[in-house]
């Protein structure tokens, strides 16, 4: 009896604890007096997130009910985790640039030991993070895009070659499954310098895999808003968030192809030999520190975001360009004569001198990335204190999460007029010129933007250039308006895209 007493005494006593300690958490911005919605107990401000609703749409919603308060930032609880919700894009420059030294990490979960695939650059801070991206710069230079430009091309080749013969048997293709299908081939060869045939190969192992990363969920909403809320703790309990199957998938893919390289010497200067290169060799970071090369897990973690993100923002970029392209036929018509004019310019060679001046199609890329955002929003942590410049009641804690809405405010009629409408015009030199930088943000900014994001544009442009010489797109029945996104996915995802198809 004596013990069963002692233990219930335990029980109430790291009950109150934990009471105590989440509703100090869910008060945080009301103590201090800054604007917010009241938080739900488990879900915070995110409601209906990956059930009912996409984050893109939860944080456009937030970001208008606040956006002409005339603060610099509202409270935003992701989960039990208060955030400070950035509306002032002044506020962002400093965030992302001139301070970034206090707000270069981000707070996100990784477990290096347990889950070694999701200690990757993306999610990486401190030292590790520093480290890293200086180990990866030399991967994405403009030398670097340029030696990888011929293969991406060889793919696009297949990729035309598949659909003409599609196009011969129905005019009515589902698009975006293609385009996937042309992403997957061309990481999987720039990568892992594997042939994934998954223009042919319904079944590919790569394309199935890769379609299910961000839908597939290792656990429910409740422990992955927990890990997500405790990060830190949640890496102290060894928690994994990985799905065993892509963990598997990626860990088998990744060991036997560097085991395979490094035994029998083989040479294909796609991305896995800078990776293995940077494993074999001390590395001299651009301070003149020499550090040790990548460990087997640091290329598998590399690997993986690399498929992910070169697979999916690119595959998803061309097939809602293609899209709206559909749409807008006017668009379609200049891209295609600025096309012509180009290969004429250049002997009908496409080469990669030719796609400096496909400008016009640059900016279709441009504003298919502001109307469809892929990944919503930028996520950043304070290291230290920051009181808002001219704000001085708002301030950001030490350890305060920070949520920039960059898909939201790619809608804000303030920066972008009628800002549901296609309008690549937008994306100017000239126009471009009017806005501040930071109002357009699809790939980050400052020291931390997304470091691929060179070959990401290449190998777009280079798919879209040479479907939309060879095909013309258009609207049909099946087309659907407006598109329906997957609220299950974290980034902007479809199920499909049925447009008409006819060769050129």
């Amino acid at each position: 009896m004596g013990v069963t007493y002692i233990l219930f005494q335990i029980a109430v006593a790291l009950l109150a604890i934990v009471t105590y300690y989440v509703y100090r958490r869910l008060s945080f911005f009301k103590r201090r007096g800054i604007p917010h919605d009241p938080p739900h107990l488990l879900q915070g401000n995110v409601q209906g997130l990956f059930t009912k609703r996409n984050m893109h749409e939860i944080l456009r919603d937030y970001y208008n009910k606040y956006r002409e308060s005339k603060v610099p930032f509202v409270g935003f609880y992701f989960f039990q985790k208060p955030a400070a919700f950035i509306l002032d894009l002044e506020l962002i420059k400093h965030i992302l640039i001139k301070d970034f030294s206090n707000f270069s990490d981000k707070g996100l979960f990784y477990n290096e030991k347990d889950d070694p695939i999701s200690a990757h650059l993306f999610s990486l801070d401190g030292p590790q993070w520093r480290i890293l991206r200086n180990k990866l710069s030399s991967t994405f230079t403009a030398g670097k895009m340029k030696f990888m430009y011929p293969t991406v091309v060889s793919v696009a080749d297949d990729l035309i070659t598949v659909m003409h013969e599609k196009v011969k048997q129905n005019s009515s293709l589902e698009i975006r499954d293609l385009v996937s299908r042309f992403t997957v081939d061309v990481i999987g060869t720039c990568a892992f310098g594997i042939k994934c045939n998954s223009l042919r190969d319904e079944n590919a192992e790569f394309l199935t895999i890769g379609k299910r990363v961000f839908v597939d969920k290792r656990h429910g909403s409740l422990l992955l808003g927990f890990m997500q809320s405790y990060p830190k703790l949640a890496r102290r309990l060894r928690m994994v968030r990985t799905p065993p199957h892509i963990q598997e998938f990626y860990k088998r893919i990744v060991y036997e192809t560097v085991a395979v390289r490094e035994k029998e010497n083989i040479k294909r200067n796609d991305f896995m030999d800078l990776l293995i290169e940077m494993k074999n060799q001390k590395i001299q970071l651009e301070n003149g520190e020499v550090v040790d090369g990548l460990s087997i897990e640091e290329i598998l973690a590399q690997a993986f975001v690399f498929f992910i993100a070169g697979f999916e923002t690119s595959s998803s970029t061309m097939g809602y360009a293609l899209y709206e392209l559909a749409r807008n036929p006017h668009v379609q018509d200049k891209v295609r004569t600025e096309l012509e004019e180009v290969m004429e310019k250049h002997d009908q060679k496409f080469t990669y001198e030719s796609t400096k001046d496909l400008k016009y199609l640059n900016q279709v890329i441009f504003e298919t990335l502001r109307l469809y955002t892929i990944v919503p929003h930028l996520e950043r942590m304070a290291k230290k204190r920051f009181v808002v410049p001219d704000h001085p009641n708002f301030v950001i804690e030490a350890g305060q999460s920070v949520i920039i809405p960059s898909s939201a405010i790619h809608f804000d009629p303030n920066y972008y007029s009628e800002p549901y409408e296609f309008q690549p015009e937008r994306f100017s030199p000239e126009e471009a010129a009017k806005r501040p930088s930071v109002a357009w943000l699809p790939f980050g900014d400052g020291p931390r933007n997304c470091i691929g994001l060179r070959f990401g544009k290449m190998q777009a442009l280079i798919g879209l250039a040479l479907l939309i010489r060879n095909f013309r797109f258009s609207t049909c029945p099946e087309t659907a308006d407006p598109l329906v996104y997957n609220p299950r996915s974290f980034v902007l995802g479809v199920d499909g895209i049925q447009l008409k198809v006819e060769a050129v």
